[in-house]
This record gives C-alpha cells, sequence and structure tokens, in this order.
C-alpha cells in the first residue's frame, strides 16, 4: 500500500511538472517591466546642537524596526604617512569596550534590543552604528553614544588586533587583485596620502602604541564633525530628547576637514612580474570628476554602458565573445573630491596584450559612435532598478543621505536621480567618454608573468596607435 501510494504521488508531481511546462510554452513574453519612479524622500526632521552636532531623522517603513548611524568625518584620510591601518585599529579597540562597559556587555545591551552595534571605518567616514526593535530606539542611542564618546581602547587587547590586521594585510599581498591596485592608486595619488596609501606593512602596525589611538581619536573626534541619522519607525519626540541627552555634552571638537590630493593622468604601463602565474590581473583607469560635479551622472551611466554591468560592452565582448576573462567589470570609485575611473579584469597570461587591446577598442569606439537608443535605454532601466531598492530599507536611506553629506550635494540629488538617468541622452554618453576616457592617458598596471606578457604589451602599444 505505502509503494502504491509513493507511486500516485510521484504521478502526481510529474503531471504538474507536464501541466506547467505547457502552460510556460503557451504563454506569450512577459510584458517589459515599468520605468522606475523618481525617489520619493520621506520627509525629515534635522536640527543641530550647540556643540555642532548634527541630527537627522527620518520616519520610514511599517517594520517595528529603527536603524541608528553615528557618522563621523575622520577615518583613512586623517592618517599620518606612517600611520595606514591605525583608525581601523582605532575602530577594533572601539568595540572592545566603553569606560561604563566590557565588549560583552555592550553586546549584550545591544542583543537585548534584537540587534547589534558595529564599529566601521572608511576613507572619509567612522561610523558606529546598530539596528534594534522600535520600543529601545532611544535606548539604541544611549549605547552608540557611550561607544562613540567613552571608548576605553584597553591596552591588553591592543597586540592581539594588530596581529589580526597582520594576518589580513597578508592576506591581501597574497592576491594580485589587491596587488594592482595598491600600485594603480599609489601612481594616480602618489603615497603620501591614504588615497595612495592604502596598505601598511608589518613593521608599521608592529609599530603602533596604544598612546597613537588615543592620540588620533582625540584629534579627529567630536561633534562638529559627527552627525547622528535615525530612520525607521519611532516616536519622534522621544527620538529627537534621547539623541540630545546622549550627545549634548560632547566636546565639539576639530572642524570638518579633508585633505584632499591633487590628481592628474599617468599614462604609461606598470608590470608587477608574478614568475608562473597562469592570469595576469589587468588594472586601468585615470581621474574623472566626482558626484559633486554635474557630469557625474552622465558619466556613471556611461561607465555602467561600458563595463560597469553584466550587458555592458567591454563584459560581451572579452568575456562573452573572447572568453578572456570571467568576471571584469569597471567602476568610477567615488573617492572625495578625487574620483576615479578605472577597468579591471583577470584574464589569462597569454591573452594578456589582446585584453587591453579589446578594452581600448571598445572605449575608442564609443568616444567615436553613439550608442542606439535601445542599448542606453536598457541600461538606464537597470541603473533606476538599482536606485530603488538601494533606498528600500532605513539603511539604505541612511546610505544615501550620508553620501549626500560628504560630497556637498542636497536632496535633490536623490529625489531628481531616476529623472536624471532617463535625462542621458546618447550623444551625451559620446560625450562623457570622449571628455574623460581617453584610454592612451590612462594607468595600466598589470600584475602577471613578465616574460611572458612583456612582448604582449609591446604589441599592445604598438596597435593602439592604428585604432
Amino acid at each position: 500500500m505505502q509503494t502504491l501510494n509513493a507511486m500516485k504521488r510521484l504521478l502526481i508531481i510529474i503531471l504538474s511538472i507536464s501541466c506547467s511546462t505547457v502552460l510556460l510554452a503557451q504563454k506569450e513574453t512577459p510584458p517589459v517591466g515599468g520605468t522606475p519612479k523618481n525617489f520619493v524622500l520621506p520627509e525629515k526632521t534635522s536640527f543641530s546642537l550647540e556643540n555642532g552636532l548634527n541630527i537627522v531623522l527620518v520616519p520610514y517603513g511599517s517594520l517595528p524596526k529603527v536603524t541608528v548611524s553615528v557618522v563621523v568625518k575622520t577615518g583613512n584620510i586623517h592618517e599620518g604617512d606612517d600611520q595606514v591601518w591605525l583608525s581601523d585599529i582605532m575602530a577594533d579597540l572601539m568595540q572592545e569596550g566603553t569606560i561604563t562597559k566590557s565588549a560583552q556587555e555592550v553586546s549584550i545591551a545591544a542583543a537585548n534590543m534584537g540587534g547589534s552595534v558595529n564599529v566601521n571605518v572608511g576613507l572619509n567616514q567612522t561610523s558606529a552604528s546598530g539596528e534594534v526593535l522600535s520600543e529601545f530606539g532611544a535606548d539604541l542611542i544611549s549605547l552608540l553614544a557611550d561607544v562613540i564618546q567613552n571608548p576605553k581602547f584597553p591596552k591588553e587587547e591592543l597586540p592581539r588586533l594588530i596581529n589580526d590586521r597582520k594576518r589580513q594585510l597578508s592576506v591581501q599581498m597574497s592576491r594580485p587583485q589587491s596587488l594592482a591596485s595598491e600600485k594603480f592608486n599609489e601612481i594616480i595619488y602618489g603615497d603620501d596620502n591614504a588615497y595612495g596609501d592604502i596598505y601598511p606593512t608589518e613593521e608599521m602596525l608592529d609599530s603602533y602604541a596604544i598612546e597613537d589611538v588615543i592620540s588620533f581619536y582625540s584629534e579627529n573626534f567630536g561633534a562638529k564633525r559627527t552627525t547622528v541619522y535615525v530612520a525607521g519607525v519611532f516616536d519622534q519626540k522621544k527620538m529627537k530628547t534621547a539623541v540630545t541627552k546622549a550627545f549634548e555634552e560632547w566636546t565639539g571638537g576639530p572642524e570638518v576637514s579633508y585633505k584632499v590630493p591633487e590628481v592628474s593622468a599617468h599614462p604609461g604601463v606598470e608590470i608587477l612580474d608574478r614568475p608562473g602565474a597562469v592570469q595576469s590581473t589587468i588594472m586601468m583607469g585615470l581621474p574623472v570628476v566626482d558626484p559633486s560635479h554635474d557630469d557625474y551622472i552622465p558619466l556613471s551611466i556611461t561607465n555602467y554602458l561600458l563595463g560597469g554591468s553584466f550587458s555592458s560592452r567591454i563584459t560581451s565582448n572579452i568575456r562573452e565573445d573572447k572568453g578572456y576573462t570571467y568576471s571584469p567589470f569597471s567602476t568610477v570609485n567615488t573617492r572625495y573630491g578625487a574620483a576615479t575611473w578605472y577597468e579591471s579584469a583577470d584574464v589569462t597570461t597569454d591573452v594578456t596584450g589582446p585584453s587591453l587591446k579589446e578594452i581600448s577598442y571598445e572605449i575608442n569606439k564609443l568616444r567615436s559612435e553613439v550608442p542606439t537608443d535601445e542599448e542606453l535605454e536598457g541600461i538606464k532601466n537597470y541603473r533606476a532598478g538599482v536606485f530603488v531598492l538601494q533606498n528600500s530599507s532605513p539603511g539604505g536611506i541612511i546610505g544615501q543621505l550620508s553620501f549626500l553629506d560628504l560630497h556637498g550635494l542636497e536632496d535633490t540629488y536623490l529625489t531628481n536621480y531616476v529623472k536624471s538617468i532617463y535625462a542621458v541622452t546618447p550623444e551625451q554618453v559620446r560625450e562623457m567618454t570622449e571628455k574623460y576616457l581617453d584610454y592612451e592617458k590612462m594607468t595600466i598596471v598589470v600584475v602577471g608573468d613578465k616574460k611572458v606578457i612583456d612582448q604582449q604589451i609591446e604589441d599592445y602599444q604598438n596597435e593602439i596607435e592604428e585604432f
């Protein structure tokens, strides 16, 4: 009987699959999706405390959760020449407890609210963030304020954290992508600033004392550089009171100040030898405009069409058509005040030169030929859809608002973004490529087997003169 029942169930499954297959075959091609609408920024409340700290409250969504992020405008940008990753180690130590709470107590307090606390460092910003149930929003504010204002910086934890960072460094330096990125940024930005000097040495890490960490914190943290973002479902009056109480006594600290390196194109090819490597890692690019410039959105759409999406031209060429690489990509790296565009790809060693040629060919073609309306429309739909998804959570909203604040942009940048995307014309794409993406001015870094790729690079340099 059990065998018979099993056979019946199997027969039903087979019939169901067959019917579904027939129905799918009978259906026509699904209709084209609707055009994404402009993003509507929820009505937000912004105010400042007397010490200079800014607060932004954004009611968003219906789930009873709230996200809080305390963003301080400091990070790797403020490290000295011999202090690479010092701010990262500072952030590691900030998660080791406060003057009043151990690391475990901070963790338990956040967990009891239904969330956790994280401290992250970037080039220009350091953030302490958490997401909890709405009823604990005020408590999360208090906890984050303690983490940011009262770090204990336990000296006994420093050797362990430095060793962790040394292991991370060892892993990074074993990867050709990291080596290419390090050399590319050093050439573009110079090696006397955080934009160009992105990895420390082990000796540098070993030299850091707890006094260095405390000094970095004291010199770079304070209310004047800080914005507290709150997004989600919360009582606005209670949250305003909680933020004010938690941060009003904090010292003002230093003014916002970024020392941005001056950049210019450095054309040429740099080969980093990896004897016996079966792949070459290619990175080629040059300085471009950052998000504060009117050309940024048209340039970013140009990037997505050229190499920044799966259906882009460079990807279709060297991945789909030629089979040279699996995962090429290009991007506009939006570093504050000094952005770059670059294409990166891991290619088989014996097609290193041909890969460079095809990338340059696609750039050159777009500099002289206008793309079709149909091709550009697909790219714009893709980018607009991604933008909508980026704004579909409280954390996403905070990320966008923090991006605006860093680059000095108005809210209209967000609310008009989709409209701005669809306003980009095929001729603008060609103009952006011609204006900013001259392959003859690009820095090219290749990590690979020098004895195999030397002649290929020379052949490439000779061939592009014929474009």
